[in-house]
């Protein structure tokens, strides 16, 4: 993708921050594969690799990344911002957001551990710095005291939350309310055949508060790639701890896949690209995406989904075609 393509991607706002972002960022859990729970569930990737993953993300349009803490105790982080630096990326041209993991902590390990976190993605600063779950030892107020903390100190420039309830994302908007602060973003399992937030109250609250949703796993492990469907041996040779969703699942989006696939052909894309446009569309402005990637084709792939061109009417066809994940 040319510089004048890449600029032709328009932006959406994260939240009510004046950060600026695009529809789909680039997921990099996978840098952690090899290592820790992850290498049940990704291979370890080389520097050449992942540097090549990040380069072509920027490449094609995506202009920011999504990591955390627990990706390999900062090993994704590390990883991101050599990609970065070799793709002689400015701080000021990318976006990054990671995120703190509650499990057994308290409040007080957000302050204790955030240079940590700019330490591994030196030379570059944290845009948004999310609670990656509701599950830490110290109450909300607590916790997001402190996330005001270091926003306030200058250490990062937004906050946010990991799979938060609609009540609990609602909690966490009013403390920082309080304080005069927004609440970015909620990063949720949210796809075509996972969509329990448009009945729980989460995309509601959202819509309602002025949060943005970043969509985790935007095509199911790769179920809404369509590969899956036409090689059941690929998808039994995955690694156990990704084969999560049952082949129940995958029979029972056989007609959102031939869908996607027959509107796929008319717009000279693939199937996985119309299920990521398609989540970033639907909703207007509310939901973005962060595929991974273990290959740069991917990166490219994801990249490209962003300047697709659905119609109202394929929007709603395809959505149809999904109700029965609702």
């Amino acid at each position: 993708m040319s510089k004048g393509q890449k600029e032709t991607i328009s932006k959406r706002k994260l939240g009510k921050t004046d950060i600026d972002i695009t529809p789909i960022g680039q997921g990099v859990m996978q840098f952690a594969g090899g290592t820790t729970f992850m290498k049940f569930m990704y291979p370890a990737l080389t520097d050449q690799q992942s540097n090549n993953i990040v380069k072509t993300a920027l490449d094609n349009g995506i202009n920011w990344f999504d990591t955390a803490e627990a990706y390999g105790f900062g090993l994704s982080e590390e990883k991101l911002a050599k990609g970065l630096q070799a793709a002689n990326v400015d701080d000021k041209d990318v976006i990054i957001a990671t995120k703190w993991m509650p499990m057994m902590r308290r409040a007080r390990s957000i302050k204790k551990t955030i240079q940590n976190r700019l330490d591994h993605l030196s030379p570059y600063t944290i845009d948004l710095h999310q609670i990656h779950m509701p599950y830490s030892f110290s109450s909300f107020q607590k916790q997001f005291d402190a996330m005001a903390d270091i926003l306030n100190e200058g250490k990062i420039k937004s906050i946010g939350i990991s799979n938060f309830s609609a009540s609990q994302m609602t909690k966490a908007h009013d403390i920082l309310a309080e304080k005069g602060l927004v609440l970015a973003s909620n990063q949720v399992n949210y796809s075509l055949i996972k969509r329990k937030i448009e009945t729980n109250g989460v995309l509601d609250a959202a819509k309602e508060l002025g949060v943005t949703i970043i969509s985790w796993s935007p095509l199911q492990s790769g179920i809404l790639s369509g590969k899956f469907h036409k090689d059941e041996q690929l998808y039994n040779s995955l690694p156990s701890a990704r084969r999560l969703r049952s082949k129940k699942q995958i029979r029972e989006s056989q007609e959102l896949i031939n869908t996607m696939d027959s509107i796929a052909d008319s717009h000279k894309s693939t199937i996985a690209q119309i299920a990521l446009n398609w989540l970033v569309n639907f909703h207007g402005d509310t939901v973005v995406a962060i595929p991974g990637a273990t290959k740069a084709s991917q990166a490219e792939s994801n990249g490209k989904a962003m300047s697709i061109k659905l119609t109202q009417n394929e929007l709603n066809e395809i959505e149809e075609a999904s109700r029965i994940f609702v």
